[in-house]
């Protein structure tokens, strides 16, 4: 009876080991849980009001008003999926990161808010808008993307700005943003932070160039606003 007992508990022994590797060898084969998404904002215009000039333009009824129009993107920028590059010529996505929507459209109302500031017009309205405007500025998101292919990696932005008469449809200025600003990790998260940065530098530019454009059209000849038809170019 011992002896079959010995055996019985050796045999049970043997059995719960075979099943203890048995279940973690299965363990090992089930899928592992992927990580939780995150989404990112461009949200970093941070514009000093104090910074306006003295006489700003919505008191003036001689400044003219700007309607922007929603940017485009270009090729492979026109979805909310974050961009990286490692090498020339190949766009790479982050696997569990996005935007929480595309930049264009995250862009449009910072650039409202950054020429608005400015303080060169008396109106500036996103479209779609019931404003009339006596000129227009169109935007492109030439790119936006983080590159790895040299430490520390760094965000570049390019965007491509037209300022044109919304009347005569004739371009006033056109120019190219592009500026570069190191992250301060190499990880999704110091992208995007990096990005915000490069997006207030440019917005920056773009309302000094649309001041500069505004004022050059407005001290020539036919530059002068028609104030009885509100926002429409005087002869």
């Amino acid at each position: 009876m011992t002896t079959f007992c010995l055996q019985r508990a050796r045999w049970l022994g043997a059995a719960g080991l075979v099943l203890l590797l048995a279940t973690s060898g299965c363990s090992t084969l089930l899928p592992k849980a992927k990580p939780q998404p995150a989404f990112y904002a461009l949200d970093g215009a941070q514009i000093d009001t104090q910074a306006r000039a003295p006489d700003r333009a919505a008191t003036n009824m001689a400044a003219p008003t700007l309607i922007v129009n929603p940017p485009h993107a270009e090729a492979g920028f026109d979805s909310p999926r974050i961009i990286y590059v490692r090498e020339p010529h190949k766009l790479n996505y982050f696997a569990y990161s996005d935007w929480i929507d595309t930049p264009a459209r995250m862009l449009a109302p910072l650039i409202v808010v950054a020429v608005e500031h400015s303080g060169a017009f008396r109106a500036v309205a996103l479209t779609p808008s019931t404003t009339v405007g006596d000129l227009r500025l169109d935007t492109e998101i030439v790119r936006l993307q983080q590159d790895f292919s040299a430490p520390p990696s760094r965000v570049r932005f390019t965007l491509r700005a037209t300022l044109v008469h919304s009347v005569t449809h004739q371009v006033l200025a056109q120019r190219e943003f592009d500026t570069s600003v190191a992250s301060a990790s190499d990880d999704t998260y110091g992208g995007v932070v990096a990005a915000n940065q490069a997006v207030q530098i440019v917005l920056d530019r773009l309302s000094g160039f649309c001041t500069e454009a505004a004022r050059r059209w407005q001290a020539s000849p036919s530059g002068a606003p028609n104030n009885a038809a509100g926002s429409t170019p005087g002869r």
